[in-house]
């Protein structure tokens, strides 16, 4: 079997096509909430196509001292043919799985939790809700905010990072 090397990117994906590549945290992102304590994070992120109508990501973060693994999730973008309308499908290592939707508008793109689900053993308290706002900024670094709601807590912003490009 031959694996294709560098497939042409999906036309219909052009859009966001300013998401591609390895990323690396720089500084380290910030992690609040409500119901703990302020943290900091390293995170390696890795959006790539292989041709489909589609992105694949998967997000590692580290522990910025011990750099043990923390959060990871994977999964996929998708835009709608001919629209800003985009789908973000995420399986995440504690037991969330998610569909967010939303807009890209030129280098920025807003998504809001559709669908969460969980395993039946998730620690509590439970998502309810997450939006995120990913955009390339002026200095052609990836920033990314996520806010959530939980059982308990109302929206609130939960993490922000910026992350360089590190290979194309």
């Amino acid at each position: 079997m031959h694996l294709q090397e560098t497939p042409q990117l999906n036309p219909v994906m052009e859009p966001l096509s300013w998401m591609l590549g390895t990323w690396l945290s720089d500084p380290p992102g910030d992690g609040t909430f409500p119901t703990m304590k302020p943290f900091q994070y390293l995170e390696e992120v890795h959006i790539s196509h292989v041709g489909q109508p589609m992105l694949n990501f998967s997000f590692n973060a580290f522990h910025p001292d011990t750099r043990k693994p923390m959060h990871r999730e994977c999964g996929f973008i998708r835009l709608k043919p001919d629209t800003n309308k985009v789908a973000f499908i995420s399986a995440q290592n504690t037991g969330l799985v998610e569909v967010e939707e939303g807009e890209v508008n030129g280098q920025e793109l807003s998504i809001a939790s559709h669908s969460i689900a969980r395993i039946s053993f998730a620690k509590k308290p439970h998502v309810e809700q997450i939006t995120r706002k990913f955009r390339l900024n002026s200095d052609g670094k990836l920033e990314q905010t996520v806010s959530m709601a939980t059982t308990t807590q109302p929206m609130t912003q939960h993490l922000h990072i910026t992350y360089k490009k590190v290979t194309p």
